[in-house]
C-alpha cells in the first residue's frame, strides 16, 4: 500500500507541471478578433489620415477644372464663350457709340448754319455717310417729292408734308437706333441666364460628389471637398459671365437712349426749317 500511494502521489506531482505548461496554450483563439478589428481601425485611420494629408496640399485653380467632369466642362465651355463674347461687345459698342456720337455732333454742327432748304443740302452733302445723315437725306426726299407735286408752297397740304417728312425721317431713325443696338438681344440673354447655367454645372457637380462618396463610404471632407469645390466653380463661372454682359448692356442702352434723343431733336429741327421755308415761299 506504501509503495502504492507513493506512485500515486509521484504521477500527481509529474501531471501538475505539464498540465501548468498546455492550461496558456488555448488563450491566442480569443484574441483573433480583436487582433482582425484593430487592424480594421488601423486602415480605416490611416486612409483618413492620408486624405486629410492630400486635402492639406494647396489646390490651384487649374486642378481644380481638370478634375471637372464632361457635363461640368461643358457648362465652363459655354460660360467662358459668353463672357469672351460680352467682353469683345463691350469694345464693339465703344467703338460703334463713340463714332455715332462724333458724327452726329459734327452734323449737327454743320446743319445749324443752314438758313434754308438748299442751303442745309448743300451742306451735308460734303459730310462722310452716318445715321443721322441718312434721315436727312430722307426727309430732304420727301421735301423734294413735294415740291416737284407743285404741294410745297400751298397751305393746305403743309400738314400732310410734315407728317410725310417726319414719318420718312423716323424710319430712318429706328433703321439707325437697331443697327446701334445689335446683339442687344445676346447680351440680355447672358445677363439673365449664365447664373442659372452655371447653377445647373454646380447640382450636376454635387451630386456627382455625393456619388462618389456613397462608393467610397467616406465622409471625410478632405475628400469630398475638391469635387464640391469644383462644382462651385461653375457659379461662380455663370456670374463672371453675367455681370459683365448686364453691365455692358446698361452702357449700351444708355448710349443708344441718348443717341435716340439727339436725333428726335435733329428731326424736329428739320421740320422746323423745312415749315420756315414753306412760309417764306408761300409769302
Amino acid at each position: 500500500m506504501t509503495l502504492m500511494n507513493s506512485l500515486l502521489t509521484f504521477a500527481q506531482q509529474s501531471a501538475a507541471p505539464a498540465a501548468q505548461g498546455a492550461a496558456p496554450a488555448p488563450a491566442p483563439a480569443p484574441a483573433a478578433p480583436t487582433s482582425a478589428a484593430d487592424l480594421e481601425a488601423a486602415k480605416q485611420r490611416g486612409a483618413e489620415a492620408a486624405a486629410e494629408a492630400a486635402g492639406q496640399q494647396e489646390v490651384s485653380m487649374i486642378e481644380l477644372v481638370q478634375h471637372l467632369n464632361g457635363v461640368e466642362m461643358g457648362v465652363m465651355v459655354i460660360l467662358g464663350l459668353c463672357a469672351i463674347y460680352a467682353v469683345a461687345l463691350l469694345f464693339e459698342k465703344i467703338y460703334v457709340m463713340r463714332k455715332a456720337s462724333s458724327q452726329t455732333k459734327e452734323f449737327l454742327g454743320a446743319f445749324r448754319k443752314a438758313n434754308s432748304v438748299e442751303e442745309a443740302e448743300a451742306i451735308v452733302r460734303k459730310l462722310p455717310a452716318s445715321g443721322i445723315k441718312s434721315m436727312f437725306d430722307a426727309g430732304m426726299a420727301e421735301v423734294r417729292r413735294t415740291q416737284d407735286l407743285g404741294l410745297y408752297t400751298m397751305r393746305d397740304a403743309r400738314d400732310h408734308t410734315m407728317q410725310r417728312v417726319a414719318a420718312s425721317m423716323q424710319t430712318r431713325q429706328n433703321e439707325h437706333l437697331d443697327d446701334l443696338g445689335s446683339s442687344m438681344t445676346f447680351l440680355a440673354s447672358i445677363g439673365a441666364n449664365a447664373p442659372f447655367i452655371g447653377l445647373f454645372g454646380t447640382v450636376w457637380g454635387i451630386m456627382v460628389a455625393f456619388v462618389g462618396i456613397a462608393k467610397t463610404q467616406t465622409t471625410s471632407l478632405a475628400v469630398v471637398a475638391p469635387g464640391i469645390a469644383g462644382a462651385l466653380l461653375a457659379t461662380a463661372a455663370g456670374l463672371a459671365a453675367a455681370i459683365p454682359a448686364v453691365l455692358i448692356y446698361n452702357f449700351a442702352a444708355k448710349q443708344i437712349s441718348k443717341q435716340g434723343t439727339k436725333l428726335d431733336d435733329f428731326a424736329s429741327e428739320f421740320i422746323a426749317l423745312v415749315s420756315r421755308d414753306m412760309d417764306r415761299r408761300a409769302g
